[in-house]
């Protein structure tokens, strides 16, 4: 029953290729664990996770580390996009376009100049 709750969740999970993930139902409570890519995809997870069981759901119990601490996400640059766009994304909030530009400066002429097939880090700020 708690399984059925969350599939949703653990449908994303399988979206993301969460590694060495698991899940057990233990006392009437979904335990769920693996590591997500970056801090991004962990956070896809928990929206999704309170989007189903509320702001602090009791039935489930979710360990997700992750794999790569140096960035917040990576992203391939698709065509329409720009960096104030991708920066909403991300962080819901356009105006933080300079932190992206200023972590891809060395493959970035301009901030205002961005390629599909481009590949960004996404930085933790």
């Amino acid at each position: 029953m708690i399984k059925s709750k969350y599939q949703s969740v653990l449908d994303l999970g399988e979206k993301l290729n969460i590694q060495n993930g698991d899940v057990k139902e233990e006392n009437g409570q979904l335990k769920v664990w693996g590591t997500a890519k970056n801090q991004y995809e962990k956070n896809l997870l928990w929206d999704e996770i309170k989007r189903v069981g509320g702001e602090n759901p009791t039935d489930i119990m979710a360990d997700i580390k992750v794999a790569d601490t140096s960035a917040y996400a990576h992203h391939t640059v698709k065509s329409g996009e720009s960096l104030s766009k991708i920066a909403k994304h991300y962080y819901g909030d356009a105006n933080k376009y300079n932190a992206i530009y200023e972590a891809n400066k060395g493959k970035l002429k301009s901030a205002d100049l961005i390629h599909p097939g481009d590949e960004l880090v996404i930085p933790n700020i």
